[in-house]
Parts: structure tokens; C-alpha cells; sequence
């Protein structure tokens, strides 16, 4: 009797199932992806209480505040990355696994972002109203935050991985990964306050586009490595 070998998953399977097996997760834990939108939406909305209603204040400190804010709430969801996948003990699943491990990485930073990242950028226009930013701007704003959050996302699994297991885990990633995100808070900052001035973006928006192919082709094989040294 001949045993036929099994035949391992295609790639694409394996990416869109731990994407699917994430989002399950994720919507069976709805904290975690509540917990940073209203984290953006309540620091946002605080300064024009604390500032008042000069239009010209609040088009001066907007495009600033909102970054920091989505950069600040986007940190607040990274160390659980990998974090239940160490503490269940599937993280061990993934490092056995047939597949590649960065794709795997990269299926888990993908579905990261969906349920982090994305809600952020579907947000943003709406706080931005309090800032009385032009619908021009605000769409900049959005196209901005959207490149800006598949970055940090993809970052972050690179700290996620480094730090997965450690006690104080979040400080030590927010060290890491502050240094490479300021790049993005500034020129996505600086690319808004240049739509609300009706000058060109242009340059603003292709750097932080190319940040994120850069982050996209680099990030996954980093953090692959970092969990393989991380479980050792």
C-alpha cells in the first residue's frame, strides 16, 4: 500500500487563512480594536475644547494633533501582535509551519492593519471637521494616514517580534519603534498643513508611499527573524 505524501497548502490559502483566523479573533474581542479609535477620536476632540474656536489656531495645530494622535493610538494595539499567539501557544504553529514565515508575518500585519489601521483612516475625516479642514485637505489627511498606518503596522511586527514574551513589553516597542515612525509624523503632518495651504503635496505623499514599499519589502523577513530569535 502506497502512502501519498500531503500535499501542503498553496501559498495564497495559508496568507488569506490567518488573515480570516485574525479578523475572527478579533471580532470575538472587540476592546481591541475600540480601545485605540476612541483613543484617537477623544485626544483629537480635547484640543479644540482646550484651544477654542479660532479657525486659525485650529488649521495651524490640526494636521499635527491628528498624527500624533493616530500614531500614538496605532502604538496602542502593536504588542498584542504576536502577543495572544504566544500566550495560546500557536506562535510555535507558525514557527513549524511549512510556509514561509514571513508570509505568515505578513498575513498577521495585514489583518493588523484591517482592524487597527483601517478604522483610524475611515475616522479621521469625521474628527477632522472639528479642525474645519477642507474637504481637500481632509482627503489628504486620509490618503496620508492610510500610507502612514501600513507602515507602522508593518514596523511594528518588527518590535512586536523583538519584544514578544518580554515583561513591559509595550515601552520597550514604543522605544523601538518611535525612531523609525518619526520620519512619517513628519512628513504626514507637513503634507496636510501644505494642502490646507493650497500648495503641492506631491512630494509628501510619494515619500511616504515609497516608506511604505520600503517597510512592505523589508518588515516581514525582519520580524520573521526576530520571532525565530525571539523563541530561542
Amino acid at each position: 500500500m502506497t502512502v501519498m505524501p500531503r500535499k501542503m497548502p498553496a501559498l495564497g490559502h495559508a496568507f488569506r487563512a490567518i488573515i480570516a483566523r485574525d479578523l475572527l479573533l478579533a471580532w470575538k474581542r472587540p476592546g481591541d480594536v475600540l480601545n485605540p479609535l476612541f483613543f484617537f477620536a477623544m485626544v483629537s476632540a480635547l484640543f479644540p475644547l482646550a484651544i477654542g474656536p479660532s479657525h486659525a489656531q485650529l488649521a495651524a495645530i490640526g494636521p499635527g494633533v491628528l498624527w500624533v494622535a493616530a500614531l500614538l493610538a496605532a502604538l496602542l494595539s502593536l504588542n498584542s501582535l504576536f502577543l495572544s499567539d504566544y500566550e495560546d501557544g500557536s506562535l510555535d504553529h507558525l514557527l513549524l509551519s511549512p510556509q514561509p514565515l514571513p508570509l505568515l508575518v505578513l498575513g498577521k500585519t495585514v489583518s493588523h492593519w484591517l482592524v487597527g489601521g483601517l478604522p483610524l483612516v475611515l475616522v479621521s475625516p469625521l474628527v477632522a471637521v472639528s479642525f474645519r479642514m477642507p474637504s481637500e485637505t481632509v482627503g489628504i489627511l486620509a490618503a496620508t494616514l492610510m500610507l502612514g498606518t501600513v507602515s507602522l503596522s508593518l514596523l511594528g511586527s518588527i518590535g512586536a517580534a523583538l519584544t514578544v514574551g518580554l515583561n513591559r513589553g509595550t515601552a520597550l516597542l514604543s522605544l523601538l519603534i518611535l525612531p523609525l515612525a518619526m520620519p512619517l509624523l513628519i512628513f504626514g503632518a507637513r503634507t496636510v498643513s501644505l494642502s490646507a495651504g493650497g500648495e503641492s503635496t506631491a512630494a509628501g505623499l510619494y515619500f511616504l508611499a515609497a516608506y511604505s514599499v520600503l517597510a512592505l519589502t523589508l518588515a516581514p523577513f525582519a520580524a520573521a527573524a526576530a520571532l525565530r530569535i525571539s523563541s530561542e
